[in-house]
């Protein structure tokens, strides 16, 4: 009898995973990397490479962040760089808030990790097939300071979703 509700508790589990993935039908690609001991460094940039076989649909792309209460700014200053398969490259300067006017951390999260999920282009067209590369690196400096913050506290996770538009 123990066996039986084993192999049913099982097959419930793997049923329910099977269809919470289902659900995310706009995914097109969604990957992290966990940032060891939640410190970022400047010159640690996080990397995705990833394959587009269709040009002509639109996407949404996203930069996901997971900070918990370490993370000392309102702000978070991003620098990417994407690389094309025929060797162009697109660098952008992206600045996002992380928390509101009193303080309190934005995201989605009920214990102090925080899921941000930041628009990173909207409604693009990928102009030709082939591998992509996404370096994405933390660009945060101290007010009055030329020198960027050598190590960011805080951040937990970096991500990056490409999404299908609508």
């Amino acid at each position: 009898m123990l066996k039986t509700i084993q192999k049913n508790s099982f097959l419930g589990i793997l049923i329910m995973l099977v269809v919470v993935s289902s659900c995310d039908s706009k995914r097109v690609y969604d990957e992290y990397t966990s940032i060891k001991g939640g410190k970022w460094g400047i010159n640690n940039p996080i990397t995705y490479q990833f394959e587009v076989t269709d040009t002509l649909a639109k996407r949404n792309l996203f930069i996901n962040i997971r900070n918990n209460n370490e993370y000392p700014y309102s702000n978070l200053f991003l620098i990417t760089k994407m690389k094309f398969p025929d060797g162009q490259s697109v660098i952008d300067t992206l600045e996002y808030d992380m928390a509101d006017e009193t303080g309190k951390f934005l995201g989605k999260g009920y214990s102090e990790l925080k899921e941000n999920k930041l628009f990173y282009k909207e409604q693009i067209l990928f102009p030709v097939t082939g591998t992509y590369q996404l370096e994405i690196s933390q660009a945060m400096r101290k007010n009055g300071e030329i020198d960027g913050v050598t190590v960011l506290d805080g951040v937990t996770d970096v991500g990056f979703r490409i999404e299908k538009t609508k």
